[in-house]
């Protein structure tokens, strides 16, 4: 077994400085290339009456040949005595910065290339900052075209001093400055008789010196839900599948679903044509079945009890913005983080950053090609990790489009926290029934639900409440119609009516109490926002919940399962017709 260490670097730098020569330059001296392959390039070059280019060793795509510019994140492979690297050679051009973040988000350390005759522009400061941003700590710049300033160390020294004081401002230092030529091999993978007032490490020493980032399968388990798959007739098992993305797993490993908190013990892990495993690492893409069978859904993260992630609906990020419209505070984007997706508002720009000066700004909004620190609010809590960790990035969509990406810089406690906290609280003490739900849903014909009406208080819910009740009844079902007046008025009695937070938290607390009794219960509230619409999912669990707006009301079509007019005869028979879509009722 093989077992050489593998590391990933990325290498980025402007336009036209030089990094695909220094890739190839790095594959070619270090015998990492397919044998043959250096002499049948040169060969065609021949016989194009073109000049020979180590940068041609690296440009696969025909549109980087007749660009001459990278335009995608190409992943090569070299070696050295110590270790494996794949090598990320990431766009230069700002146009392609898109798929800079997607390569760097990768890489364990970087190799920054600047132009010794052009010198530190614009984009090697814009780079800079995005490798900061991205957490990307190891650094090594190369210095490189120092054949066409006669190998002049004054020049060096002066590029050396004003970057250095630039990655300073943004926390950043970097390992070594190495004067190279990508073109002759200078400093490559071996010191320069060009360069003798030079005693530093070449490249290839300078890579071999980076320390090795913790194996991703030593990190706390980090595995988001794709999708929850159930056998035909005969087979009731429900596979849990997904991508392992940190950590490990290992039948009979008790595990935690976040951001619901719902736990479970892995029963078997099943992959693709194979049988008997036991354990499951980062990297892999398996399914997993439960011993106690509990409702997932797509974009729930799979942890292990220790080194749990943040569960919050508000957080702190650093964006780089891509979109060619602003990102600004009206807006409505989508975010996806892990396999989760959910609408997000921009509540917050702290500040806006010009990356190559480093200049902060107060502005409204951000635009293209900006960097800027923000908070952004989302419509339900998700799981993430601080700092670029296995759940710490993000993309935004706007209108269809990948628009910005991001890295979580800090937490916030969202509207929820508190509550979040007791009911995690009351589920670690929860004193169960003897009875399970299982059995209950088995003796019921029904899947308990809280059916939640909501709406203008100047429309009658109650009534669409009662005449729902009276049909669910009529077919058998275990059914109640929680009125919150009655509440109000009896449970409620000892709380002030001011305090409407309150009022809705003891509504989820007893809806909670009915669902786990096996009831299909259905509740009524007015001018709900989306707040304490979330207060409600959090007390619940949001699978529990079916939400039935009434008339007009500001909550987002994410939040709301059903529409109704307020004047329709047939609201009633549209829930019944949506708890049949749903599969709430089984059974004769």
């Amino acid at each position: 077994m093989n077992n050489i260490e593998l590391m990933n670097i990325v290498i980025v730098g402007h336009v036209d400085h030089g990094k695909s020569t220094v890739v190839g330059r790095l594959l070619a001296d270090t015998h990492s290339l397919p044998e043959g392959k250096l002499e049948a390039v040169k060969a065609r070059c021949e016989r194009e009456s073109k000049v020979f280019e180590y940068a041609f060793l690296l440009d696969a795509l025909k549109d980087e040949q007749s660009q001459g510019i990278t335009i995608d994140s190409a992943r090569c492979f070299f070696k050295s005595k110590k270790r494996d690297y794949i090598i990320i050679d990431a766009p230069g051009h700002i146009e392609f910065l898109k798929n800079m973040i997607s390569g760097a988000a990768r890489a364990e350390a970087a190799l920054l290339v600047i132009d010794a005759k052009e010198g530190v522009k614009e984009n090697s400061r814009r780079h800079g900052y995005l490798l900061s941003m991205l957490g990307v700590k190891q650094v090594v710049v190369a210095v490189n075209k120092m054949d066409l300033v006669g190998y002049d160390k004054a020049v060096f020294e002066r590029i050396k001093e004003e970057y250095s004081k630039f990655l300073g401002e943004i926390k950043v230092t970097a390992r070594e400055f190495i004067p190279v030529s990508g073109l002759l091999g200078d400093n490559i993978v071996s010191g320069s008789v060009n360069i003798p007032w030079f005693k530093g490490n070449s490249i290839l020493a300078a890579l071999d010196n980076f320390e090795k980032e913790k194996e991703v399968s030593d990190q706390a388990l980090r595995m988001p839900v794709q999708d929850v798959y159930k056998f035909t007739k005969g087979d009731d098992r429900r596979l849990v599948a997904g991508r392992i993305e940190a950590g490990t797993v290992n039948v009979g490993d008790d595990v935690v679903f976040m951001p619901s908190n719902k736990k479970s013990r892995i029963k078997s892990i099943e992959e693709f044509n194979k049988s008997g495993i036991t354990k499951a690492v980062a990297g892999q893409s398996i399914a997993v079945t439960l011993e106690e069978q509990i409702y997932i859904n797509r974009g729930d993260v799979m942890c292990s009890s220790k080194g749990l992630p943040y569960i919050s609906s508000l957080f702190k990020a650093k964006i780089f913005w891509m979109g060619k419209s602003p990102l600004e505070k009206d807006k409505e984007y989508k975010l996806k983080i892990g396999t989760a997706k959910t609408m997000m508002h921009l509540s917050e720009i702290v500040n806006v950053l010009n990356a190559s000066n480093l200049i902060t700004e107060q502005k409204n909004a951000v635009e293209r090609h900006e960097v800027a620190e923000c908070v952004l609010r989302l419509s339900g809590p998700v799981a993430f990790d601080i700092s670029g960790g296995a759940m710490g990035r993000f993309v935004i969509v706007d209108d269809y489009d990948i628009a910005g990406g991001g890295i979580i810089s800090e937490y916030l406690e969202d509207k929820q926290a508190f509550v979040r906290e007791q009911v995690y609280l009351r589920e670690e003490k929860w004193y169960s029934s003897g009875i399970s739900l299982k059995e209950r849903m088995t003796n019921y014909g029904q899947v308990p639900k809280l059916i939640l009406i909501t709406g203008p208080s100047v429309i009658d819910k109650k009534d669409i409440a009662r005449k729902l009740e009276r049909k669910l009844f009529e077919q058998g079902r275990k059914v109640y119609s929680l009125i919150i007046g009655n509440l109000l008025r009896g449970l409620d009695a000892d709380i002030d009516k001011a305090e409407r937070e309150e009022h809705i938290r003891r509504l989820g607390e007893v809806g909670h109490l009915m669902i786990d009794a096996g009831l299909i219960v259905i509740a009524t509230a007015s001018d709900l926002t989306s707040d304490e619409l979330l207060l409600l999912q959090t007390i619940t669990s949001k699978d529990m919940m079916i939400i039935v707006n009434v008339g007009k009301n500001q909550l987002s079509d994410e939040l709301i399962d059903l529409r109704l007019e307020h004047d329709s005869k047939d609201n009633v028979d549209k829930i019944l017709e949506l708890l049949k879509i749903k599969n709430v009722m089984f059974g004769v």
